[in-house]
């Protein structure tokens, strides 16, 4: 039986972001959790940290993004009522103020190069209401390159990747193939390796590669790389 209309409206979950600022010790983020459970509030993003400085040097950071129906009042209540919590504040979430993420790892030049495309681009559709960032990390090496391409598919709202060089292969090849099976598309310069192989695109200029990832995670651009898989640029 369908529930009436005023009912559906309070089955709604709407996201929340909270910071909370609690003391460091056993057992704080257990004591956290059972108040978010026994308020129905289910946790989507969790993060914590160590404050380095200020007035709460060396409390704990907890940031959640959480979601319920009902509002929040009640959960933040009772959550400053637990001994160790210090402070409790609602904030935008990530995926509001930072929204959908492009990655760029790669050699120092080719990385500045599809950053330059990819800012540009992003830049267009923000200024339009739209929130796309763009992350890079230039680095050498078949090691640090292949963890840091794994770490893609860990990384909170990475959408797409892009691989900026002269030459991968081997172990990144391999880290290529587990991010595409999370779900993240790759794009590759046209360079050497294997890696341009097993890419969902290669693109022979740098600038464009940039712009191609940003029109493919922004909502309002027709390019879909899923059209094109598997083509040269």
């Amino acid at each position: 039986m369908e529930q009436p209309e005023h009912l559906q409206s309070l089955n709604i979950l709407e996201l929340y972001a909270l910071s909370i600022i609690a003391e460091n010790q056993p057992g704080v983020l257990r004591d956290i959790a059972a108040v978010m459970a026994a308020n129905g509030v289910n946790v989507v993003t969790v993060q914590q940290s160590i404050m380095p400085s200020g007035a709460h040097a060396g409390d704990a950071l907890f940031y959640f993004e959480v979601e319920c129906a009902g509002g929040i009042g009640r959960a933040i209540a009772d959550l400053l009522a637990v001994p160790t919590v210090r402070h409790v504040s609602t904030n935008d979430t990530f995926s509001r103020i930072f929204g959908s993420r492009v990655i760029i790892i790669g050699g120092g030049a080719q990385v500045a190069q599809v950053a330059l495309g990819a800012v540009n681009e992003a830049d267009r559709h923000n200024i339009r209401g739209e929130r796309i960032s763009v992350d890079t990390i230039p680095l050498v090496g078949e090691k640090d390159l292949s963890e840091a391409v794994d770490a893609v598919a860990r990384l909170p709202r990475a959408s797409i990747l892009v691989l900026a060089g002269s030459i991968m292969g081997g172990a990144i090849t391999e880290a290529v193939e587990r991010v595409r099976a999370a779900g993240i598309p790759v794009i590759a310069l046209k360079m050497a390796g294997s890696v341009p192989k097993h890419a969902d695109l290669v693109v022979t200029d740098p600038i464009q590669a940039g712009v191609f990832a940003v029109m493919h995670v922004s909502k309002r651009a027709v390019f879909d790389i899923n059209r094109v898989r598997g083509q040269e640029f």
